[in-house]
């Protein structure tokens, strides 16, 4: 039994899942199988793969995969291991007693196997070894020495051991080459010395011999050693028959079809490799394996097994002299050390030694280069993957951390060996679970890790921790004494591991990180990056080392801690720093160390010195010796207020990272300016800057300094301590190449991109500082306008992303920095969102950038949030702010069914009074929607009235006084027989009104509503039943109804709901009287697609049972499931059925007759558009076959005629004279013949024997009876050439002109002929009446009498009866095309000219001389008119047509038969297809689909088949297509009124046009339309183009047409505000008057529902009492949130605030640092930049980003803040600043500002040019010129400079 659980920090195990076996299991383990045909190696990093378990028997394997299939696989030999890989499994075989002594003749075997997927072969291993010589071999894996101890799937390696040679080697795992099969496959020829034989490596099937274990000698194959001879005894018995004990897995191969399927051949001879001839075709093995050159006279199965994975040799360990026996790893893992280098470690536990191997990947990244070994003494160890690092069990005990091979400290574990501990007693015993759970505290708190003694401590809270330290620290205790120790290590995950102990216990521990804080981190990284590796590594180790001493520092000290360590590593002396002297480390002192006992064990190391110079006793001993041998410098004394004693420090030039120093600041310097660019680490940037500031002097970085002092003015001062660097030891300093003395700085590069200036490339550490990258690009791509630039360059240390090199001369740098007009804006913006999406850049991390930096992102967004385009994925949406575009693409990601769409929908339970009553299969539509589209009355409850056929009807009878009471009785009887009538033709309408609306349960049974055939009488509602006896009532009259009423039911559930074979089956009866209702259900299954799902062996079950109505069902619906495929095995179910499509001798099956009609319609839906010729030549035999001899076929013939017909058309649907290969067959004249009559044609085809002999009983003669087969010919005339207008054609099929000739035709077939006509002749039709009545011909026209007239004329060469008929059924007919021309289209016109003729019917039913016409046509032709109508109206729930249903659902006795009602029941249904969700289709298929369910000639009783099966009533759900649209809301998710514009493409009747809609509306066909806009001002505008295709509006529309809109601010829905008068507030504020400040903050709830804007409104913008000062800040904010709110831009309100706290701290001069300074610069310079203003050019309708007024008013503050500090005394500041002279303190933060906001150049760069001098502003303007500095600020020096005293701006 295998038993998976999953655990966690919080809980217990937990077991998830039990699998149970027969056998015992050997080994479980999970494996990854790709689940692909395509086997070549590219193909597997797309592919999706299988989890699975793998459970491993002695027999065979079972594998469970994650989503629940199950495979066995049974294997040909013992198994002794199973190793998951990349690919597949990996078997090795277990050597057998019984082996062929080497000395054989015959090929050893292979030793390992590998199976690919579970129903793939097993199949052999190949392995590729170099040779001495360099040539490399490639056979099988046979010796049997080789065990593999290791696979790893990233890399794919494999480690083996060699038991004869003592060596560990490593392979690499991969899939073989083709010319390594052919290699392997092919018989070498150069003779039989014994090489050849190896090389040639045939591979012979001896396993049977193996797994049966009979003696080898006996295989038949001995003889297979005389290779060459190819008398092979092809009579051997077990090359033709299966080995039982080989899995027969071909019969489950994955490859079903023939062409894929070659490999999958089984048995045991197909370990025969054939390889007899020596033709050179044999190089083709792989594509033909049967292709033999001479004659395949091998038995076609033995065809070889081609091996599929391949091992190529990479490394094998030295062999020494002295090797011991039996040195195999017993644990072998990969770890990578702190720079991330990899060691491939394997763990020899004989020799107690840990065996490490470096190895990398070559540049070009194919193979894998391995290094030397490393010996670690070790007894057992485990890799800490979270952090790098190893755990090693030494020998004595100890445990030891190393990264790599470098050795980093002790681990101690405190509590664990003491046994007098008060934990003991509750140390788990090994059977509980690991967590510790039975233990009262966590047993994993952990402390860190010191030097020597380094501790994890998993310290039991119960003592504290004072006395634990001292027990810790003073005694030496080494575990051997306490009598437990630790045994092995195990289960390492993460960072946690467990510790076996030696008394039977577990103890899980956690290693410590290597940093907590995020800054240390990110500082850690991008140091670890520039230094060397192996420096890179001896910093880290010293860093773990301190930073993991006992106690572990908190949060904060952890950077001083960091900032310690670093610069005592650069050669600091930390103590005597005044800034890090004065560091707290919150109590735990430096390191404590503990005494140490000297160890002989150990030889001493290079750390040990180190450590003890960085400790705090050395320190101490140092400055002293410092104190001696220093000069003090008294001239510094003034200046440094806080040192006690002031001197000068120098650095130790011989610590480890002195030379490292530039390079280390440069990246710490780029740390710092990534940190700037995030406004969640202020605090980080301070603590930082002190240490760059230290840093900078002391390298004499004057520029960095300066730009220090900028940015924080208070922090920094101008001077400070200085350490001096001895000037001999600057030499060593390495500086690296992309040292700078330009101080790096993000703010000015995007403040110069904005001005158009040039700018050097910006550096970026890559990994470390995306957010630079990030920026740098966005603002190079949306301002520059530079699209090629999201590629980048690298060079060695640091990629540099080069946007512009610098040019100087000025007019290039103009034009290269200017904005580009090749792209329109829109897309720029475009691509910015796109491409900062694929970044993984989100909402969160933009909140995070400072408002000035993120300005252009912000704009690119609200470009873009405008107008987006439809496609792009949830990622970008959710960035631009568009939920209902997010929410739109997630649910197209999703599959179907699964979509949270139908929670939106979904109806809840109906109220408690419809639940009480019997379901009458209704109550799950979508009341919502339909009260949206329908609001104005109450029609949907009318329909359910209508169609409901679950109550029992009124019968209403007056007792007349000569009527006795059992005549009542039997009066009232026959009225419901009559009402009966109505009642079982309701549920087809039911089934389209409710169609698609439910998801089943899986768990329950589909209701079925029963049909209720009782009536009440009143008065007294007496039950009226029909079973009394009293009336004759039709046998099986319901068993038709009931089909129906399952299919209406079974037609309720959606195509998207989960369903399996299962659930189909769980709904069968118990009772046989409901089989009818279930024959029903498999239909309705079939038509919305689940039949697929049942499994063939219970459609086998159904047929056999016999039941026709099952039968037609079943068949009709698979059929309609498998619509067009052409699907072999429906055609072999289907032709079962059809006497015809069988070969002649076949026995004579009895099928039904109309299970026979049934079959040969599913055969045309099957071959749908498919043109296949011998189903067609078939199928039109068969709309002419004569009644057989036997009478066999002489029932219902017309039913059968018509289904040929249909099906015949189906099958040639559309391809009208395009007929390939089938022109012998003559079909349209054939079927003209059929049509008109004549001479039958001799029957051509294998089944004329039948048709010999004439029928002994219906007297046909040898003509044709036109009678059977017009209505099918006709039909299947139109359908072939369905749209073609073809004129030829059409000219067969009008109406005859002469009185003789009219006499031939039955009346009713003209109806057919003036469909089939229109329907070909398709872009005639004209939805008007004078076209309808051009189809009449002259001679109908002139003389038929208007029915109003009282007398007839009289004539006696005309027969008055012939011309009325034919002149209504051929207007029927005209009408009925009609409705197919527009059919779900709503075109008015084609509704008013159908309404007159429907009108015009029922006025012709009333009229005199109605009895000329027959009541029974007019009633024909009444219902065609209407189902034309509803064609037409499909969907909408016109009310006129509602109208005309309803009054005819009234009229009940009379000629109204069942049929009748029928037709104007599915009128009624189709007006509200799938409750408004539906509509129709004319597409091919549909038309096709749409003739079958509304053929013209309705039944004329319950039980009438006669003339058309009436189960394809129900085949127009071939035809419905969902085309509704609703809008849903996304805040609050329930469906909403929006505006839609809906663009036609021009046709030839009409010019590209325009039409608004309100939605939720019903769409008209996709192919029409050219685009769909959801338009404002109301909800933001979402624009579908269809002109790129319409995939994305079909998945729309299919999950119930949910289209997410999203109100904009300040509206409210057309539901509230159907005139849009309530937002006339909204208007009024709109429009940006003055009276903006008289906002009232409570209106805001009418622009917007976010709750962070509402609670600002309320507690910012309200007044209170005595507000005084505060008012004017009030009104500030209060416009601020209006322009927000109004502009939809609520984003920006942060920046707004953030920029007037700015400018009212620096009116107080209280600016502490100058970034928001910088922020406020950049959004200015943004607005101002070319790019900006060509935009605005562009689009001036845009709405403002940030206000107009705002920006100019910011500006003007600033100017007169900082000139009024330059007329106070400020410009004598500068003037210091300028010209190097010290400066006064309380000036410094005035002067940065100063500095920031003008862009002043640091002094360095002004001694050039001269600042005396120089006479006038001309010459000074010209020589700032290369300084790029903004002339307003040359205005603010310019005094300064000439030596005027006044300043020239005022």
């Amino acid at each position: 039994m295998v038993i998976w659980s999953k655990g966690s920090k919080s809980q217990a195990l937990a077991v998830y899942k039990a699998f149970t076996v027969d056998s015992p299991v050997q080994q479980a383990l999970w494996c990854d199988f790709i689940i692909s045909q395509d086997k070549s190696e590219k193909a597997y990093s797309s592919n999706e793969v299988e989890k699975c378990i793998c459970i491993l028997q002695s027999s065979c394997i079972n594998m469970h995969s994650i989503e629940g299939k199950d495979y066995i696989a049974s294997l040909p030999f013992q198994v002794a291991n199973v190793w998951p890989t990349k690919y597949g499994l990996l078997f090795e075989r277990s050597a057998s007693s019984h082996e062929v002594p080497p000395g054989s003749p015959r090929e050893p075997l292979p030793t390992m196997f590998s199976m690919l997927h579970p129903l793939d072969e097993i199949t052999p291993l190949v392995c590729k070894s170099g040779s001495l010589f360099g040539s490399s071999r490639v056979q099988y894996v046979v010796d049997h020495a080789m065990k593999i101890v290791f696979l790893n799937t990233d890399p794919s390696i494999v480690m083996t051991y060699d038991a004869v040679q003592n060596v560990h080697s490593v392979w690499t795992l991969r899939r073989v080459k083709s010319e390594e099969e052919n290699v392997v496959l092919k018989f070498s020829e150069q003779g039989g010395t014994p090489q050849n034989v190896a090389t040639s490596s045939s591979l012979t099937a001896h396993l049977r011999s193996l797994s049966k274990g009979d003696s080898p000698v006996t295989s038949p194959f001995q003889n297979y050693s005389s290779i060459h001879s190819q008398s092979r005894s092809t009579s051997s018995p077990s090359l033709h028959s299966r080995s039982p004990s080989i899995s027969n897995m071909a019969a489950l191969s994955r490859a079903h079809s023939p062409a894929l399927g070659v490999h999958s051949f089984s048995g045991v001879q197909r370990f025969n490799i054939s390889s007899h001839n020596q033709s050179p075709k044999r190089h083709s093995i792989s594509h033909s394996p049967n292709s033999n050159s001479n004659g395949s006279f091998l038995a076609p199965e033995t065809e070889p097994i081609v091996p599929e994975l391949c091992i190529d040799h990479l490394w094998t360990e030295t062999i020494t002299n002295i090797r011991e026996k039996n040195s195999q790893a017993s644990k072998v893992f990969i770890t990578s050390d702190l720079c991330g280098q990899k060691f491939l470690c394997f763990l020899v536990e004989s020799q107690l030694q840990l065996r490490c191997v470096k190895f990398q990947e070559s540049n070009d990244k194919t193979q894998l280069i391995f290094g030397s070994v490393t010996n670690i003494p070790a007894k057992d160890a485990a890799p800490v993957e979270k952090i790098d690092t190893m755990l090693v069990l030494e020998g004595s005990g100890n445990l030891v951390l190393y990264t790599g091979v470098v050795r980093v400290g002790k681990v101690f574990i405190p509590g664990l060996p003491a046994p007098s501990l008060t934990m003991s007693n509750t140390m788990p015993r090994p059977s509980t679970p690991l967590d510790g759970v039975s233990t009262p505290k966590p047993l994993s708190k952990l402390l860190g890790s010191l030097d020597e003694v380094v501790l994890l401590s998993p310290v039991p809270e119960l003592r504290d921790s004072s006395k634990l330290h001292d027990s810790l620290y003073n005694e030496d205790c080494t575990f051997q004494q306490l009598g437990t120790y630790i045994h092995s290590i195990r289960d390492p995950v993460h960072n946690r591991v467990t510790l076996e102990l030696s008394n039977g216990s577990m103890v899980r521990i956690t290693i410590p990180e290597i940093a907590t804080s995020e800054l240390v981190q990110t500082c850690l990284q991008a140091i670890k990056f520039i230094l060397p590796k192996e420096i890179a590594v001896q910093m880290l180790v010293k860093w773990y080392n301190v930073h993991s001493a006992p106690g572990g520092p908190s949060y904060h000290s952890e950077w001083n801690l960091f900032v310690t360590c670093l610069m005592n590593m650069m050669g600091y002396n930390t103590d005597r720093l005044a800034w890090t002297r004065n560091f707290d480390f919150e109590g735990s002192l430096s390191p404590v160390i503990a005494p140490k006992k000297a160890r002989p064990s150990e030889t001493g190391s290079d750390d040990d010195w180190e450590y003890l110079l960085n400790s705090d006793y050395h320190q101490n001993v140092e400055s002293h010796l410092l104190n001696r041998s220093l000069c003090l410098s008294p001239s510094e004394a003034s200046q440094m207020k806080d040192e006690d004693f002031s001197q000068n420090l120098s650095l130790d030039s011989s610590t480890l990272l002195f030379t490292h120093i530039p390079a280390i600041f440069f990246v710490l310097h780029l740390v710092y300016e990534e940190l700037k660019l995030n406004t969640l680490m202020g605090e980080g940037i301070c603590s930082l800057v002190e240490l760059l500031v230290q840093l900078a002097r002391d390298l004499k970085l004057g520029p960095y300094v300066d730009h220090y002092y900028r940015d924080y003015p208070t922090l920094v001062r101008t001077t400070g301590q200085v350490c001096t660097i001895d000037p001999g030891q600057t030499g060593f300093m390495h500086h690296p190449s992309f040292f700078t003395s330009e101080p790096p700085s993000i703010y000015q590069w995007v403040s110069s991109c904005l001005k158009g200036e040039g700018m050097p490339p910006y550096p970026y550490l890559p990994g470390i500082c995306e957010r630079s990258r990030l920026v740098v690009l966005s603002i190079a791509l949306y301002i520059l306008g530079d699209e090629s630039l999201v590629s980048d360059e690298s060079s060695q240390y640091l990629t540099r992303i080069t946007i512009a090199p610098q040019k100087l001369q000025v007019e290039q740098e103009e034009n290269r920095f200017s904005f580009r007009h090749s792209t329109s804006v829109s897309s720029l913006a475009e691509r910015l969102v796109v491409w900062m999406t694929n970044v993984g850049f989100t909402l969160r991390d933009l909140e995070t950038l400072p408002f000035g930096i993120a300005l252009p992102i912000r704009d690119a967004i609200y470009h873009c949030r405008e107008q987006p385009a439809s496609d792009w994925p949830e990622a970008v949406c959710l960035l631009i702010g568009r939920q209902d575009l997010s929410k739109q693409a997630c649910e197209g990601n999703l599959p179907k069914g699964k979509s949270s769409v139908t929670q939106v929908l979904s109806s809840d339970v109906p109220s408690g009074t419809e639940t009480e009553e019997e379901d009458d299969g209704m109550n799950d539509m979508n009341h919502e929607v339909m009260s949206l589209i329908w609001s104005e009355d109450l029609r949907v409850q009318d329909v359910r009235r209508l169609l409901q056929s679950a109550h029992p009807v009124r019968v209403n009878v007056v007792q007349y006084p000569e009527l006795s009471d059992h005549e009542f009785i039997e009066e009232k009887e026959n009225r419901l027989l009559q009402l009966c009538q109505r009642t079982m033709a309701l549920p087809v309408g039911r089934g389209m009104f409710t169609l698609f609306s439910y998801h089943p349960v899986p768990t329950e049974p589909l209701p079925i509503p029963k049909l209720n055939l009782t009536g009440r009488a009143p008065p007294r509602n007496t039950t009226v039943d029909l079973n009394s006896g009293n009336i004759d009532v039709p046998p099986n009259m319901t068993s038709w109804a009931s089909f129906h009423n399952g299919v209406a039911a079974g037609l309720k559930i959606a195509p998207a709901s989960q369903i399996d074979s299962a659930w189909i089956v769980y709904n069968k009866p118990k009772h046989a009287e409901l089989a009818n209702e279930y024959a029903g259900f498999l239909m309705a299954l079939g038509l919305n697609g689940h039949l697929t799902k049942l499994a063939t062996l219970n459609i086998h079950d159904y047929l056999t049972k016999g039941h026709e109505m099952t039968s037609i069902g079943l068949l009709l619906g698979v059929s309609a499931a498998k619509l067009g495929t052409m699907d072999m095995s429906i055609t072999r179910l289907l032709s079962i059925h059809i006497p015809a499509l069988l070969p002649p001798t076949s026995t004579e099956l009895d099928v039904p007759h109309n299970v026979q009609v049934a079959a040969v319609v599913g055969i045309g839906l099957v071959y749908q558009g498919t043109a296949h010729r011998h189903t067609a030549e078939v199928l039109l035999a068969e709309i002419g076959r004569p009644p057989g001899p036997e009478m066999e076929y002489c029932t219902d013939r017309e039913s059968y005629s018509l289904a040929a017909g249909l099906a015949l058309g189906m099958v040639c649907l559309g391809h009208g004279s395009n007929l390939i290969g089938m022109s012998d067959l003559n079909v349209p004249e054939q079927l003209y013949q059929y049509m008109v009559g004549g001479h039958r044609r001799f029957q051509t085809g294998m089944h004329r024997e039948k048709h010999k002999s004439p029928s002994y009983q219906i007297k046909e003669g040898d003509t044709i009876n036109v009678d059977v087969t017009c209505p099918g010919a006709t039909l299947a005339l139109a359908m072939i050439y369905l749209k073609t207008n073809n004129r030829s054609i059409a000219d067969w099929l009008r109406a005859p002109d002469t009185m003789y000739l009219l006499d031939f035709v039955k009346p009713e077939f003209l109806l057919l002929r003036t469909l089939a006509r229109c329907l070909i002749l398709w872009d005639d039709i004209l939805p008007n009446s004078k076209w309808v009545d051009s189809n009449v011909p002259q001679i109908i026209r002139e003389n038929s009498i208007s029915l109003s007239e009282i007398e007839l004329p009289c004539s006696e060469d005309l027969n008055l009866e012939t011309l009325s008929q034919a002149h209504v059924y051929i207007i029927a007919g005209a009408c009925l095309s009609l409705g197919f021309r527009f059919a779900g289209s709503e075109n008015l016109s084609a509704f008013n000219c159908l309404h007159k003729f429907a009108k015009d019917f029922m006025t012709y039913l009333s009229a005199p001389n109605a009895s000329v016409t027959g009541p029974h046509n007019l009633e024909t032709c009444l219902s065609v008119v209407l189902l034309s109508l509803a064609m037409v109206m499909a969907g909408s729930g016109n009310l006129k047509v509602l109208q005309l249903c309803r009054f005819l659902h009234m009229k009940t006795g009379g000629e109204m038969n069942y049929g009748f009602h029928l037709a104007h029941h599915m009128a009624l249904g189709l007006l509200f297809l799938g409750g408004g969700r539906y509509s129709l289709s004319t597409s091919n298929s549909s038309i096709a689909a749409l003739l079958c369910a509304l053929y013209p000639h309705f039944p004329a009783h319950s039980t009438d088949n006669r003339y058309h099966l009436q189960a394809l009533r129900h085949l127009y759900v071939l035809a419905a297509e969902p085309r509704l649209l609703v809008p849903v809301d996304v805040d609050t998710n329930t469906p909403c009124y929006a505006l839609l514009e809906v663009t036609y493409k021009g046709t030839q009747w009409y010019e590209q046009t325009k039409e608004e809609l309100m939605a939720p509306t019903l769409l008209p066909e996709l192919h029409l339309l050219k685009q769909i806009k959801v338009k404002g001002p109301r909800y933001w505008e979402l624009l579908i183009d269809l002109s790129k295709g319409t995939q994305h509006l079909k998945s729309i529309l299919s999950k119930d047409g949910v289209l997410y809109v999203k109100l904009r601010a300040g509206q409210l829905s057309y539901k509230e505000d159907p005139m849009g008068w309530q937002s006339l507030l909204a208007q009024t504020v709109a429009n940006r008057n003055s009276e903006a400040r008289a906002f009232k903050p409570e209106t805001i709830s009418a622009f917007t529902s976010d709750p962070a804007l509402l609670s600002f409104a309320e507690y910012f913008c309200k007044p209170t009492v005595n507000m005084g000062q505060k008012q004017e800040i009030l009104d500030l904010f209060s416009s601020v949130l209006y322009e927000c709110v109004t502009q939809e831009t609520p984003e920006m309100l942060p920046a707004y605030i953030a920029m007037d706290q700015a400018i009212r701290r620096l009116g107080r001069r209280e600016m502490s640092e100058t970034s928001e300074l910088w922020q406020i610069k950049l959004v200015l310079e943004f607005f101002s930049s070319r790019s900006h203003q060509e935009r605005l050019q562009n689009h001036p309708k845009r709405g403002l980003f940030m206000n107009s007024e705002f920006l100019p008013v910011v500006k003007c503050t600033i100017d007169n803040t900082l000139d009024q500090w330059l007329q106070v005394g400020g410009d004598m500041c500068v003037h210091a600043y300028l010209s190097g002279q010290p400066l006064e303190e309380s000036q410094l933060s005035m002067l940065a500002c100063f500095l920031v906001y003008h862009s002043v150049p640091a002094p360095q760069h002004l001694p050039p040019i001269g600042l005396e001098g120089s006479t006038s502003f001309a010459e000074l303007l010209f020589k700032f010129k290369q300084l790029k500095m903004p002339v307003r600020a040359l205005l603010r020096l310019a005094p300064l400079l000439l030596g005027n005293p006044q300043p020239m701006v005022m």
